[in-house]
């Protein structure tokens, strides 16, 4: 685990940074060095949070918290697998370290995998999905889990998918591992409600380095999402899903827990 802190933009400790919902509130976001992690670490840190940039490099993660810093935020990165417990586990650690304190956790990070049909998909293909999504869930709510109790207001916020509802065509093992999320979300609210924790998912789609490749595979495909949304266009991940995530790290969202907000202009409906 690499932690990378440079403080220089930003005034010591949780006094620092932007006054607003957040202010006093330390975050950790994983896989934010790109895409929608980045999109809400950035909301948070906007907000007023102390936000950890959890990214698998640092190479992507340190941008994003130097410009959080630049911003008059306060962001470090700390480089974190969460396929590995002990790696989760040390980020969660050198968090408290840094700041005292844990209120927040948003698993974003996901490594996906190439359209296939079942009979055609290798075994491999589940571990790969299973890892940072089911897997990296629970490996972060184990080790956040003491910290979010004694925060005032701990939050743990998964990012699943709206293929957790509906199912995929082309990628068939996708569904069932962000399914997953949805249903250890459910059972966490129950078993951390008397503990003041909430539990949340937010099911996005958002513009994101992803879906800007399938959009180069795929011509047809941004046409043809933004056909099927009502509101007619794919989200930001700041200012939309950001925007969901803020809700849910707040004391707005006090009496939410369990749920799962689909965030995608209208396109799944199926609630």
């Amino acid at each position: 685990m690499d932690v990378t802190r440079d403080m220089s933009n930003s005034t010591d400790g949780l006094a620092g940074g932007l006054a607003g919902r957040l202010a006093g509130r330390v975050v950790i976001v994983t896989g934010a060095g790109q895409g929608v992690g980045e999109g809400i670490a950035r909301r948070l840190a906007s907000e007023g949070a102390a936000v950890v940039i959890a990214a698998r490099r640092a190479e992507t993660g340190e941008p994003v918290a130097q410009s959080i810093r630049e911003g008059g935020g306060e962001a470090v990165c700390i480089v974190t697998d969460v396929t590995a417990r002990t790696s989760v586990e040390a980020c969660v650690a050198a968090t408290v370290e840094l700041f005292g304190r844990l209120d927040v956790l948003v698993h974003n990070a996901f490594a996906g995998g190439a359209a296939s049909r079942l009979e055609a998909t290798p075994p491999d293909a589940w571990f790969q999905m299973s890892a940072t999504s089911a897997w990296g869930s629970f490996w972060c709510a184990q080790a956040a889990y003491r910290h979010l109790a004694a925060s005032d207001q701990g939050r743990l916020i998964l990012l699943t998918s709206p293929s957790g509802f509906e199912g995929s065509a082309n990628i068939p093992l996708y569904s069932p591992a962000k399914a997953a999320q949805r249903a250890l979300a459910k059972s966490l609210a129950r078993e951390w409600g008397a503990d003041g924790i909430t539990v949340n998912c937010i099911a996005p789609v958002a513009e994101t380095p992803a879906l800007a490749g399938a959009f180069e595979q795929v011509p047809t495909l941004r046409g043809a999402i933004e056909a099927r949304t009502p509101l007619g266009r794919i989200g930001d991940p700041t200012t939309d899903i950001g925007g969901v995530a803020l809700f849910l790290a707040s004391a707005d969202s006090a009496y939410v827990s369990g749920q799962t907000i689909v965030c995608d202009g209208g396109s799944f409906l199926g609630l």
